[in-house]
Parts: C-alpha cells; sequence; structure tokens
C-alpha cells in the first residue's frame, strides 16, 4: 500500500508540476511578495497530496517563539517535505541554496521566481560577500531567510558540520535567529520513492537574538539545540 500510495504521488506531481511552472512564468511582473504567495500554492497542494495521498500528517510544536519581524531560520535539513511544509507553517520566506538548483526544469524556473538567495560555493569569500548583500535585501523587502547549515539533507540520526553562513548573515543585520528541529527523513526519506504513513512534528525553538554576538557563537547556539531536539524527535535511528 505504501507503495502504490508513493507511486499515486509520484503522478500527481508529474502531472502538476509542469503546467504551473508555465503559469509561473506568468507572474514575473508581480512584486516579489505577490509572486511568492501565488508560486507558494505549489507547495500547499504538495504537502496537501502527501496529506491526503501517502497519509504524512503534521503538527508544530512552538509557534509562541516567532518574533515579529524578519528573521534567519536555522534548520535541520532531511528531505524535501520541509522545504515545502515550511511555506506553510512560517512567514514568507527565500531560502539560501546552491545556484545549481535553478537549473532543474520546471522545479528551478518556479524556485527562480520566489527571490532565492542562490550562491556559487565554489567562490568562497565572494559567495559570503552575496550572501550578505542578497540577504539584508531579502529581510529588508519583509522575507524570512532560510538556511539549512548543514549544506545538504542529513538522514535522521546523522549530522554534518554547522556551516556558518546564516549565522554570519545574522550577525552583520542583527537579525533574530529561530532554530528549528523535525524528523521529517522518517517519512520522507532522502532521495527515497516510499513515503511513509505517519505524523512529522516540527519543532520551532526560542529565539536567539544575535546582536552583539558573533557568528560563531550564534551557530554554536543553534547546533546545541537543533541536536538536543533532534536526539528526542529521532530516538530510533
Amino acid at each position: 500500500m505504501t507503495a502504490l500510495r508513493s507511486a499515486l504521488f509520484a503522478a500527481a506531481l508529474v502531472l502538476i508540476t509542469p503546467p504551473y511552472a508555465v503559469f509561473i512564468l506568468f507572474t514575473w511582473v508581480l512584486p516579489r511578495l505577490a509572486r511568492y504567495r501565488i508560486i507558494s500554492g505549489w507547495s500547499r497542494c504538495m504537502v496537501w497530496l502527501a496529506r491526503w495521498i501517502c497519509g504524512i500528517r503534521w503538527r508544530v510544536e512552538g509557534l509562541e517563539h516567532l518574533p515579529a519581524r524578519p528573521s534567519v531560520i536555522l534548520a535541520k535539513h532531511q528531505s524535501a517535505w520541509e522545504t515545502l511544509a515550511f511555506q506553510l507553517i512560517f512567514p514568507p520566506q527565500v531560502y539560501l541554496l546552491k545556484r545549481e538548483l535553478l537549473w532543474i526544469p520546471f522545479f528551478g524556473w518556479g524556485l527562480a521566481a520566489m527571490s532565492p538567495i542562490a550562491i556559487d560555493r565554489a567562490r568562497g569569500r565572494a559567495a559570503l560577500r552575496q550572501l550578505a548583500v542578497r540577504g539584508a535585501e531579502r529581510l529588508a523587502q519583509g522575507f524570512w531567510v532560510v538556511v539549512f547549515p548543514e549544506g545538504t539533507r542529513i538522514a535522521p540520526g546523522r549530522r554534518r558540520k554547522y556551516q556558518l553562513g546564516g549565522a554570519w548573515l545574522a550577525a552583520r543585520t542583527h537579525a533574530p535567529v529561530v532554530p528549528v528541529a523535525h524528523n521529517a527523513g522518517l517519512r520522507w526519506p532522502r532521495n527515497g520513492f516510499l513515503k511513509r504513513p505517519g505524523l512529522i512534528t516540527v519543532r520551532i525553538g526560542p529565539v536567539i537574538e544575535s546582536a552583539g554576538r558573533t557568528a560563531e557563537s550564534i551557530n554554536a547556539a543553534a547546533e546545541a539545540w537543533i541536536e538536543e531536539q533532534q536526539s528526542a524527535l529521532c530516538p530510533s535511528s
């Protein structure tokens, strides 16, 4: 049954994405926030389909921690699910991502239209400068900035070194940092075709104020909180 549900979800994805991507091309004339709200409809649709076809439910803990102004979200990255569901959970947002993702047909078109901060990781300090400029612009425009500090999807129960990019942006702009943990990888595995029914928990932590702090201390505080929560959310991984 899980395989059948996953196949139906994949078929729905293939049927819906190309025409939606073509429709998105006509939104480029709109202001960024208006464009975002239209394009994020695709993500809402995918999360809804995952719920009703694959049985992937979700709950959010800690919404009371969200600050009133645009912030930097530092989150665990386990699957594609959170990149979709965050658009339902948090205010309008942009992602820090590698520019190669924008080259993916259909998917990349929509991603580019959502005003991401796309960087060339091979450029080192030049990429950081680009992050500083684009990140400050997006925060000023009313967007939140989502950064996966481990840089790639990590299986539940595993971890990688937390990179400083998101914390560095927060330190430079004095934007609040919101740490986020979740266990989406248990239901929607990285590069996995099968989508397993069950409940995903997204846990939002207390705000980490960035004013007067170094990027290193911000990053360390976010990592400590996230990894502590991951131990509880993925105890058997």
